[in-house]
This record gives structure tokens, sequence and C-alpha cells, in this order.
């Protein structure tokens, strides 16, 4: 499993192309995932990749995936500041999945209204949104319901053998009532139904609750990564909604 080829792929940049050994992401709104540049050969000029970022009207930043200490040092040299250490978890899918759960959750080929209230509420906007129209391969909105009430949501859609989870938020009302964990494990049914025999997700290290969560069903950790931004990158930290 390339847990970052699968990540490119069902979280999609609004456009991405090659500057030497680096991949450049304009990201439209979307958030850090589909705006951060990657090194994808040998060492090359950061300046630059952060001049073009910036023609974009992008604060210039860097992905730093496992292995990456050299770029991380060299990033680290030019003032640019460590941000979001993320964790990648994952688990048979097979595993994860339980029997169906008496329709409490409902796929759906688009998303609803009632989705994008509670995406809007819990910060993930349009331009996260359209991240996910843009997924080629196979994608579906889960909504789930507390009783009768529309209550969280969630994107999945797969690469290959991988199935991955994006956007799961739940509204405050229904929090620490098992929702997150229906919704996961209805990924996971799917997925496994979808050829995706994994479901892996990204989710902040310092996102404690979401890290229980995932671990009591039995995820774990396969990769890692931060990102470095530029010096004069705004002190609020950029928008992050990593589950």
């Amino acid at each position: 499993m390339d847990a970052f080829a699968v990540l490119a792929a069902t979280w999609p940049p609004a456009e991405a192309v090659r500057l030497g050994p680096w991949t450049l992401r304009r990201g439209a709104g979307g958030g850090s995932r589909v705006s951060a540049a990657t090194l994808e050969g040998e060492e090359g000029t950061i300046e630059a990749a952060a001049e073009a970022m910036r023609a974009w009207g992008q604060v210039p930043l860097f992905m730093i995936r496992n292995g990456e200490a050299a770029l991380d040092a060299r990033l680290a040299a030019m003032g640019y500041g460590r941000r979001d250490p993320t964790l990648i978890l994952a688990a048979p899918s097979d595993a994860l999945a339980a029997p169906e759960d008496g329709g409490t959750t409902v796929r759906c080929s688009a998303p609803v209204a009632r989705m994008e209230e509670i995406w809007e509420a819990g910060g993930i906007g349009p331009g996260r949104r359209a991240v996910m129209a843009r997924v080629a391969g196979p994608r579906v909105w889960l909504l789930g319901r507390q009783g009768d009430r529309p209550a969280a949501c969630a994107f999945v859609a797969v690469h290959g053998e991988t199935a991955m989870l994006h956007a799961l938020e739940v509204v405050p009302e229904a929090r620490r009532m098992g929702m997150g964990s229906r919704l996961t494990r209805a990924a996971a049914r799917w997925a496994a139904a979808r050829g995706g025999a994994v479901l892996a997700l990204a989710v902040t290290e310092a996102n404690g609750a979401a890290r229980a969560l995932y671990g009591g069903l039995g995820m774990r950790e396969v990769a890692r990564y931060h990102y470095r931004v530029a010096p004069d990158a705004p002190a609020v930290p950029l928008p992050m909604r990593n589950r």
C-alpha cells in the first residue's frame, strides 16, 4: 500500500504540475493536503517551488513524508515552520466492517443538503467539498442518523485496493455516542464490496480523541507526515480538518 498515492488520488488538488523534481498543487481553497508541494526525485531548489506557489497566490507549503529528513532540515534552516504532524492509519476492511446497522447509515451518490450543512458548521467549506467532487474513482458520501435526525457525514473513495475515509464530521450533540465508529465501519463495508481490502484515513497527531477511536477499532499507523510553511505565513494555522 502506497499511502501517499492513495491520499493523492482520493483527495485530489484542483491542479498538479511538475516543476523539476517537485509536484506542485493548486489547492483552490481545499486545505493543506491539496496545496502542499512534494519532492518526487533528487533534491530540488526550494526557492523555485516557493516562487511558483506564490504565483498561484498560495503560501509556500511543503509536505514532509517518511524518509525526508534531509528536506525537512533544509526547510527548517530556512525558517519554515513545522505544522500539523499527521498519522495515516489503516486496517483490513473486513476486520473493520460490522453487520449492517439497520439503515442508520445512508449511502449517497452525491452530497445532500444536510451533509453540506453539517460540514459547513464543522469548518469543511466549499473548497474542501469541491475536492470530493474531483475524485475520479469509486466514491460514496455517507450520512449517519441518530434516531431520525441526520447527525454525521463522511466521504470515502477507493484507489487500487485501498479506500480512504475523509471529512468525518459529527454534530456536537451526537458526539460520544458511537457515531464516528458507526460511520467508519460503514465505510469499511462499502470499501470491501468495491475491492478496497484496506481502509485508511489521516488524523492529526494532536487529535487524541480521534486517535483513541480509530485505535480502538484496530487501525494502526502505516505512514506519517507533517508540513513546513514559509516564515511569512499567517500566524493563524492553515485550516486543517484531519479526522
